[in-house]
């Protein structure tokens, strides 16, 4: 398997983390989109949204504590925007599913 993300959850792969537990990594985005940008991941290889399965949801709950977790610590209060891009129309660029999380900014929408 050559996936980027399972390089970085094995350390083959530098990466800024931010959080890590035996399920979850999150680290800072290499090109970030806004001031705080960063990526939250399973550390279990699952490609994208459609090769979730049921005993994934517990994991991807877990995703969304630690994306909580991370804006509390990082004082985001004024809001963030959490971004899961799927397959090659929604504009997935890597092969395994993740959640960017983007803050300090004004968003506008629609993204773009």
């Amino acid at each position: 398997m050559d996936c980027i993300f399972c390089g970085i959850v094995k350390k083959n792969i530098e990466s800024n983390i931010l959080y890590e537990d035996e399920d979850v990594l999150a680290f800072k985005d290499v090109n970030p989109a806004a001031p705080v940008h960063f990526l939250v991941i399973p550390k279990k290889h699952i490609e994208s949204l459609y090769e979730l399965n049921e005993q994934d949801f517990n994991l991807i709950a877990k995703v969304f504590e630690v994306i909580k977790k991370l804006a509390k610590d990082l004082d985001l209060k004024d809001g963030l925007r959490v971004i899961n891009n799927c397959k090659k129309d929604g504009g997935q660029t890597v092969g395994h599913i993740h959640f960017h999380v983007l803050a300090k900014r004004q968003l506008s929408w629609p993204p773009g």
